[in-house]
């Protein structure tokens, strides 16, 4: 997949194109990602995402409580990549591109600079200012510009339409078996490991402390996780800690830590990813040190369960 940074000097054979945040790239996006390589196909042409960076509601919405993101950019870049998309084009989000027209935007933009042949939109796509490209909106454009124009009807599951809203309210409450089913794939944390106090090794269990990579990811509920740890090529299971550890400090700081099972090697510094796989309890303050290494057994054997 080749990614390109705004629109200047594309070269794009028969371009088919979506548009969106697909913040998640979950079971509703990838819907309209297949729509899109069947079109690409149809009209023999290239398939291309466009999607922004940062996300629209971080401009639109400044004062808004800090939205969360459940994908960076790396990690929306190599899930479209897997999905066999052949170009995400990512447009910086601005105030000027906010407010530009949704005519305009197909004109200037679509038509002009990419040379669009196929438009696919979701069921509720709204693009321009206020939202005002609506897809009845868009026929008139596509009969004018004689590009091919394909909405696709609302993906559900269980009676229920998936929407990166839900996945984050779900995410929230800790309901990983719900995220994980919306997204279709498990939801991931990647960061660096930084050094820590040493607490879980002094009780025998041993963590890596992780600094997100990007600190606009969505944290999930404060609570104790059954993952899988990607470090190099090598995958392993393991037992996640997000909270503020109250039973061993008082400075209220969230802590992302993760106890790798069966694996001794120093990786301060490396990079690592961790697969949420299902959440095991939430986060409570013991009486002392002996009680949080009791219930730690415990959660090792109920993570282990998991797998």
């Amino acid at each position: 997949m080749q990614v390109h940074y705004g629109i200047e000097n594309l070269h794009i054979d028969c371009p088919v194109i979506t548009i969106g945040s697909f913040d998640g790239v979950h079971k509703g996006h990838v819907q309209v990602i297949e729509a899109l390589k069947r079109v690409a196909l149809r009209l023999k042409g290239e398939t291309v995402i466009i999607s922004f960076e940062p996300h629209p509601r971080e401009v639109l919405y400044p004062m808004e409580k800090r939205l969360g993101i459940l994908t960076t950019l790396e990690e929306k870049t190599a899930i479209l990549e897997n999905d066999g998309i052949g170009h995400l084009i990512v447009l910086p989000f601005t105030r000027s591109l906010a407010e530009l027209e949704y005519a305009d935007f197909v004109r200037n933009i679509l038509i002009d600079k990419i040379g669009l042949k196929g438009l696919v939109v979701g069921y509720d796509h709204r693009f321009g200012k206020n939202r005002e490209g609506t897809f009845e909106k868009l026929k008139d454009l596509a009969e004018k510009y004689c590009f091919y124009l394909e909405q696709e009807e609302v993906y559900e599951e269980n009676q229920i339409n998936i929407s990166s809203t839900k996945i984050r309210n779900a995410l929230q409450v800790g309901d990983i078996d719900r995220v994980n089913e919306f997204l279709g794939y498990p939801y991931t944390l990647t960061g660096k490991v930084v050094a820590g106090d040493k607490i879980g090794r002094s009780m025998g269990f041993p963590t890596a402390n992780i600094q997100l990579k990007d600190d606009r990811k969505l944290l999930p509920a404060s609570g104790v996780y059954a993952v899988k740890v990607k470090v190099g090529d090598a995958r392993y299971r393991g037992m996640l800690n997000i909270g503020i550890r109250p039973t061993v400090s008082s400075s209220g700081k969230m802590r992302i830590e993760v106890n790798i099972f069966d694996f001794d090697r120093e990786i301060y510094g490396e990079e690592i990813q961790i697969a949420l796989m299902s959440r095991i309890r939430g986060e409570r303050k013991f009486d002392n040190i002996e009680e949080l290494r009791h219930q730690l057994t415990l959660d090792r054997q109920m993570v282990d369960k998991c797998f």
